[in-house]
C-alpha cells in the first residue's frame, strides 16, 4: 500500500513537471490518465502492480 500511494505522488508529480515545461500537453496528459484507468480494470493491473513493486524493492535502501 505504501509503494501504491508513493508512486502515485511521484508519478504525480512529474505530470505537473512534465505539463508545466510543456513537453506534455493536457490531451496528452488526459488521454494517458484515461489509459491508466482503463489498463487497471484488466487482467494485466496485478502484473503491473507486482513490476513496481518488484522495481521499488531494488531501489530500496532495505
Amino acid at each position: 500500500m505504501i509503494v501504491t500511494v508513493s508512486a502515485a505522488v511521484l508519478l504525480a508529480v512529474v505530470v505537473v513537471l512534465l505539463l508545466r515545461s510543456g513537453a506534455v500537453r493536457l490531451g496528452a496528459a488526459i488521454a494517458c490518465a484515461a489509459f491508466g484507468f482503463c489498463l487497471a480494470s484488466t487482467n494485466l493491473a496485478p502484473a503491473i502492480t507486482g513490476l513496481l513493486s518488484g522495481l521499488a524493492g531494488l531501489v530500496s535502501l532495505h
